[in-house]
């Protein structure tokens, strides 16, 4: 593949103004500048928004709330070059639309709790593709999980700057799953829009409050509750502020 190893839980390497983390390894260890930003909700907009929101679910629910459970997912990759133990890391949404049937493996993950997430993928699941440690992170498409949880034929590979010595064939540490390009977000939605949300949500109980990109920044490998699924996704629809 001419990209190896371009996914893996450095998502976690993350946005160079709101780093996640310098390696997979040192993830945890690794300070988080997210939750440093001041980044602040417009007046207003965030919390009328949810209750539009709100709103429109209910009428199309019947005013059931949606069960709190992980059906979809976040993946973090950078879109820019950056070479790791000699090799360019780099894979964005342009590269993953060139590929054979527009479809990848999701490699490269080294972290335990990223990996468990990947495990728990179920066939034909939604995720949002995020880029990372770039000028502005933030969702650019929608892919689809095609082929559910693997080993990770990177940790075997000497020459992969993810390979893992102490992993064995018989008994792989790490797995990966099969991804498919569904289409790109009608616009771009940024890291910024999406914090500016998630505060204000804290504040009054919105669907976001809890979102994982903001409780554990540094993991590249993300769930998704429906809730956060719809409330994100519906944001493509409105102008940017």
């Amino acid at each position: 593949m001419p990209w190896p190893s371009r996914k893996r839980d450095k998502g976690a390497v993350a946005d160079k103004k709101e780093p996640d983390a310098k390696i997979a390894k040192t993830e945890e260890e690794t300070p988080d500048k997210e939750e440093e930003e001041k980044t602040k909700p417009p007046a207003g907009s965030s919390k009328s928004g949810w209750k539009n929101w709100k709103k429109t679910k209910e009428s199309d629910s019947g005013g059931e709330e949606s069960k709190i459970t992980y059906c979809h997912w976040l993946l973090k990759s950078e879109p820019e070059s950056r070479l790791e133990k000699g090799v360019d890391v780099k894979f964005s949404i342009d590269d993953l639309k060139a590929q054979p049937n527009q479809t990848t493996f999701w490699d490269g993950v080294r972290n335990y709790q990223a990996r468990n997430f990947l495990r728990a993928m179920k066939l034909g699941q939604q995720a949002f593709f995020y880029h990372s440690n770039c000028k502005e992170p933030g969702i650019v498409a929608i892919v689809k999980i095609v082929k559910e949880a693997y080993p990770d034929h990177t940790q075997f590979d000497q020459k992969d700057p993810h390979y893992d010595s102490s992993s064995r064939k018989e008994n792989p540490k790490w797995s990966m799953v099969d991804v498919q390009f569904v289409r790109m977000t009608k616009r771009f939605i940024p890291l910024s829009e999406i914090k500016a949300h998630h505060l204000a949500h804290k504040a009054d109980g919105g669907p976001l409050k809890n979102m994982m990109l903001f409780t554990r920044q540094r993991l590249s490998i993300q769930p998704l509750t429906q809730e956060e699924f719809d409330f994100v996704l519906s944001l493509e629809e409105e102008k940017p502020h």
